[in-house]
């Protein structure tokens, strides 16, 4: 009963969402000041509709969108929305892969070969990377913080620099983790920045052994798309 219900309960963030998140979050304080400035050159009923689609992923329609790119057209440094032009934003960029945590609070997620793109990330400094996937949890905070987009390399000769954060698979389980050197040179440790979280006397989030030749993909964190607070 569970399993079939788990399917329902996974939210289908179509691709001009996403394009609108991080165009938001381009031209936030340069375009315009604050979510009322936005809501009212789109459009929207109130500023409460930008904050459901930048903070809970809220669908925006499509004609929105377009609105939004024709207003800020010269920012963005783009023409006039057409069927060309946003047929070529689509096929730019690096995939985006929405996988969701199986459990909350748990570092398990949905396998990304199961996975369709629902989109493409596309700026500056992530050109050398593979793929985009969310973040679920507050286990890396502050580094990595929930509902915030990480662009991933992966790497195949699984050589680890010691201190950096990776994406990692291992046994059945999908996380983010700071992997450090361990005194056995055949394992890394899997740390976790959010060191303040305790469960009675023991921290919530405690590091790990985990052997290299166990970890089935590895790929390097290289950079960060965090969602503002508002």
């Amino acid at each position: 009963m569970e399993d079939a219900s788990k399917p329902n309960k996974i939210k289908t963030i179509r691709p001009e969402t996403l394009e609108f998140i991080i165009l938001y979050n381009q031209l936030r304080g340069k375009a315009f000041n604050n979510n009322t400035e936005l809501a009212e050159s789109l459009g929207f009923n109130s500023a409460s509709s930008i904050t459901e689609i930048i903070k809970s992923r809220q669908n925006i329609d499509p004609e929105k969108l377009k609105i939004f790119k024709d207003k800020y057209s010269d920012i963005l440094g783009i023409k006039k929305s057409t069927d060309k032009t946003v047929s070529a934003m689509t096929e730019e960029g690096i995939p985006m892969y929405d996988i969701i945590a199986t459990a909350s609070g748990v570092e398990v997620y949905n396998d990304i070969n199961d996975s369709r793109p629902v989109g493409r990330m596309n700026f500056p400094g992530i050109e050398e990377c593979d793929f985009a996937l969310p973040v679920w949890g507050h286990s890396m905070y502050p580094y990595l913080e929930n509902g915030c987009w990480v662009a991933l390399k992966i790497i195949s000769d699984r050589k680890i620099l010691p201190g950096e954060v990776y994406y990692i698979e291992w046994g059945d389980y999908r996380m983010y983790k700071r992997l450090l050197a361990s005194d056995n040179p055949e394992e890394v440790i899997a740390h976790s920045d959010n060191v303040t979280e305790m469960i009675g006397n023991r921290l919530k989030y405690a590091p790990f052994p985990i052997r290299i030749d166990e970890i089935k993909k590895l790929c390097l964190v290289k950079d960060i798309h965090k969602k503002h607070n508002h």
